[in-house]
């Protein structure tokens, strides 16, 4: 049997036991939602520097009103 075709066969007998086993879908769920909020992240960098920026703004002239 032509070796190029024995690694193939043994890498996909591994990737199907590996899609078959239920014991790292937990993992695959956190890593799936932490892909899904730095993508939201990035579509909405814009809104969200304009919003932290506002608060440290108004943080400052808070300060400065109380501190005189």
């Amino acid at each position: 049997m032509n070796p190029l075709l024995m690694l193939t066969k043994r890498v996909l007998d591994r990737a199907r036991g590996f899609l078959r086993n239920e014991d790292g879908m937990g993992t695959v769920e956190i890593i799936l939602i932490i892909v899904v909020l730095i993508g939201l992240v990035i579509v909405f960098k814009e809104q969200i520097s304009g919003i932290v920026e506002d608060v440290f703004q108004t943080i400052n002239e808070e300060k400065d009103a109380v501190t005189g």
